[in-house]
């Protein structure tokens, strides 16, 4: 089963230029996980919503949210995003894609063309779905026996 068909393919986006303000918004807006970090069309980098609670203040947005905090949130995302990326192409089969995920210990495996432009991203949630599914199809199927 090729990638392609199981990957997300509207991607949500950044630019390296842009701060972890508009990094918070969009995570909050879009209720994502990752954001893939452009720099023109090119695949430069990506922020989880790991690396943007690592940067920033839990007293962000309260009360007690102090000056500092407030520069936090203008740090650009070149600063803070991962560069050392695994990618892949739309070649790859599912069980490939696992590999990658176990081998490399990543979230997500974004989706990327010969001149490492996105094309969709595959995430950790999306290949649970893909074998819940898979499975319930096999429990759906009378007179099969199931192994786990």
């Amino acid at each position: 089963m090729s990638i392609e068909h199981l990957m997300t393919k509207t991607l949500v986006t950044l630019d390296i230029d842009d701060d972890l303000a508009r990094a918070k918004q969009v995570f909050e807006q879009h209720q994502i996980h990752h954001i893939l970090i452009l720099n023109g069309k090119e695949l430069a980098g990506l922020l989880t919503d790991r690396d943007l609670f690592k940067n920033l203040s839990p007293t962000i947005g309260t009360s007690k949210e102090t000056p500092k905090d407030t520069s936090l949130t203008k740090k650009k995302l070149h600063l803070v995003m991962s560069r050392e990326l695994v990618t892949a192409g739309t070649g790859i089969t599912i069980n490939e894609a696992v590999l990658l995920f176990y081998d490399n210990h990543i979230s997500c495996l974004p989706i990327v063309d010969d001149n490492f432009r996105p094309l969709g991203i595959l995430t950790w949630r999306d290949v649970i779905k893909i074998i819940a599914v898979q499975y319930r199809h096999k429990l759906a199927q009378p007179n099969k026996p199931v192994t786990s």
